[in-house]
């Protein structure tokens, strides 16, 4: 029997506390620690400002703990921002640039030529649904498109880990479900590592292989929760025991 694969992220006892006036702080992150294994999708959920997006900040090292362990593949790497590429809930393309030039703007903030980054992105063009619109811009998209232009332009820049906060929270509820379907497709034939932030529970169950449940800030790990549907997930998941029971724990676990 092979022993688990070595995590490709841990998290060990994050702290971030905030300065305010008069020498006081504000605790937002409270000891949070947890791994995700490599091509693992782990989801995080939580009431609106606990810190999701604080936690990913220090993940992506934009931000720094103030106390606690950041680890990639076993190695320090608080305040580094070469292992995840990190995309936002709003798509954030640049409506003077064409599809494929935005798609590549990561690429060219990392010292790739222009030339060879366009190139580069263009080869992904058919796998993300976006063949023959390399020359649209983003007004011309509609916004399902425009949401997995910047997942396009997250992934080529071929980081280890991805982090994806709320990127169909913006949607309507059947472009939503149609990019969550196409995402699980893509995370299996890539193998990809990801965090997802969400606070639909239907999505995190569907698109996850566990689930981390943030409690109110100071924001500390109430749940783990493990996801044994099979994959892939459609709309007759929905209709799955199973599937009633994790969304009747999620639920009750958001709501103590």
């Amino acid at each position: 029997m092979n022993a688990d694969p070595a995590p490709r992220l841990t998290l060990d006892g994050i702290v971030r506390e905030f300065p305010l006036p008069r020498g006081a702080t504000r605790r937002v992150l409270d000891d949070v620690s947890f791994s995700v294994a490599p091509g693992e999708l782990v989801a995080v959920i939580g009431p609106s400002g606990c810190g999701k997006s604080t936690l990913f900040n220090i993940i992506s090292g934009l931000d720094l703990p103030t106390s606690g362990d950041v680890r990639v593949d076993g190695h320090q790497a608080a305040g580094s921002r070469h292992h995840a590429a990190y995309m936002l809930q709003k798509d954030l393309l640049f409506p003077w640039r064409s599809i494929s030039e935005n798609a590549a703007l990561g690429l060219e903030v990392q010292g790739l030529p222009r030339r060879r980054a366009l190139e580069r992105v263009r080869e992904w063009f058919p796998r993300f649904g976006l063949e023959g619109f390399e020359d649209a811009l983003p007004f011309e998209l509609s916004g399902g498109m425009r949401q997995r232009a910047a997942l396009l332009r997250t992934i080529v820049q071929q980081r280890k880990t991805l982090l994806l906060d709320e990127p169909f929270g913006a949607l309507d509820a059947l472009t939503k479900r149609e990019l969550q379907g196409w995402l699980e497709r893509m995370w299996v034939e890539h193998d990809w590592t990801a965090l997802l932030i969400t606070h639909d529970v239907r999505e995190a169950i569907l698109l996850s292989d566990r689930i981390i449940v943030l409690s109110p800030r100071p924001a500390s790990v109430r749940l783990v929760l493990d996801v044994g549907l099979s994959r892939p997930r459609g709309l007759d998941t929905l209709a799955d025991p199973e599937f009633a029971r994790l969304e009747r724990i999620l639920l009750e676990a958001l709501s103590v």
